[in-house]
């Protein structure tokens, strides 16, 4: 069962991953490169090189947790940045694995009004 506190922060790492890593792996990563504590119980999203696989990494309560989920015919639109990792809300989370183009998700929508 996933259960995240809600005060949880949502990091994605914008460069692939190679998803080989497990736990440790993954764990080690979040430390080097985002200077993070994986035992935060914040979530840790990784995708690979061809972005049609991704996985979260958490910490919940006195263990691991890593979530996975591979798409058969898709990809995923991941965001690109020059930086290691961009935090998330978790409806953009959603979005992002639902196949969501984030940067338009951003764009609001405006209705002109005839009267």
């Amino acid at each position: 069962m996933w259960t995240v506190s809600k005060r949880a922060k949502v990091f994605l790492a914008l460069a692939p991953v190679d998803m080989r890593k497990s736990f440790d792996g993954l764990a080690a990563w979040v430390a080097a490169e985002l200077d993070r504590k994986p035992m935060s119980g914040d979530l840790f999203v990784f995708s690979n090189r061809r972005r049609n696989m991704v996985k979260v990494l958490y910490f919940e309560r006195n263990g691991f947790c890593l979530w996975s989920k591979r798409l058969i015919e898709a990809r995923f639109r991941w965001p690109k940045d020059e930086q290691a990792a961009m935090e998330l809300r978790r409806q953009e989370l959603a979005w992002l694995l639902e196949g969501l183009d984030l940067s338009q998700a951003h764009k609001k929508v405006t209705y002109d009004t005839i009267y």
